[in-house]
């Protein structure tokens, strides 16, 4: 697709399996999963005049679902693979006019939050990339505020920007623990404006909402406290998850899936040398029953 600066669109998405899953999928769909086609993405868009040392930008207008997704705990992926060998699904059914929250196993309702998991555009660097990990130009950045109302500028390499889009969510924790959200496809509306001479060299977005928003039923947080970031964040992920399955007698592992789509990871203290502190947030009216 070729656009000028300005215009509006709608961009229809696959879920991040590429719909090798459906509202119906069972862990044996997970099992056979061809990871040779995740993370499809939309595109690419054409934007005229952008070229080098320019940005484009992209607003989140609305998300339009078809009221299904799935999170899985997938083998040697996500933050606790060493304690989670094994393949687990989740499905989960939502109103797709409306989409407000969804059920869990457990009886335990997710507020749902519908984005953007994957937005970039092209690098100038020949060669074949893989979409899977997040670059300067965007790509699998997995920020759950790419929701509505947020605005995010991506810095142009190629004439034209190539912009594609894929791997929408309906909800998200920050950090996205167990590899996977709630994985769920969904048609965006989007404007693209062009801004010359911007000169950014990474993603830089602006949003109306905050991954730390107030929540009337308040946090229960877990931590890790050591010299390893990424040890930290395990542990406090690990101390959720030991909470969760023991509060509400369900299993560790769908504790960690629960975690992934509601839990918030956060740095809390990286200045006091040589330890850092690293929370993990979940709404007090998902610790208990």
């Amino acid at each position: 697709m070729v656009v000028p600066s300005g215009t509006d669109i709608t961009v229809e998405t696959l879920d991040s399996s590429a719909a090798q899953f459906g509202p119906r999928s069972t862990i044996e769909d997970l099992i056979a999963l061809d990871f040779s086609r995740v993370n499809p993405v939309t595109g690419p868009i054409y934007v005229e005049g952008a070229e080098p040392g320019d940005s484009i930008s992209i607003t989140f207008n609305a998300f339009r679902g078809q009221g299904w997704g799935w999170t899985a705990n997938i083998p040697g992926f996500g933050l606790l693979t060493e304690d989670f060998p094994e393949p687990e699904l989740n499905m989960w059914a939502f109103d797709k006019e409306n989409p407000l929250k969804a059920q869990f196993r457990s009886g335990l309702e997710v507020p749902l939050r519908p984005f953007v998991g994957t937005v970039g555009l092209a690098l100038a660097e020949s060669g074949n990339h893989s979409v899977i990990p997040p670059r300067h130009v965007g790509g699998n950045l997995d920020i759950r505020d790419m929701c509505v109302g947020t605005t995010i500028m991506l810095p142009v390499e190629v004439l034209g920007g190539l912009l594609s889009i894929g791997d929408t969510h309906a909800a998200q924790g920050d950090g996205e623990v167990c590899g996977t959200a709630i994985e769920s496809p969904f048609d965006v509306d989007i404007t693209i404006d062009l801004i010359k001479g911007a000169g950014l060299t990474t993603p830089r977005f602006i949003t109306n909402g905050s991954s730390s928003e107030h929540n009337e039923a308040g946090w229960e947080v877990t931590t890790g406290v050591g010299p390893d970031l990424l040890a930290c964040s395990k542990d406090a992920v690990s101390r959720m998850v030991e909470l969760l399955s023991s509060s509400l007698n369900i299993l560790p592992v769908e504790a960690y899936m629960l975690c992934s789509v509601a839990g918030h990871l956060r740095i809390l203290e990286i200045v006091d040398m040589p330890n850092f502190t690293v929370g993990f947030y979940m709404s007090r009216d998902l610790t208990r029953i």
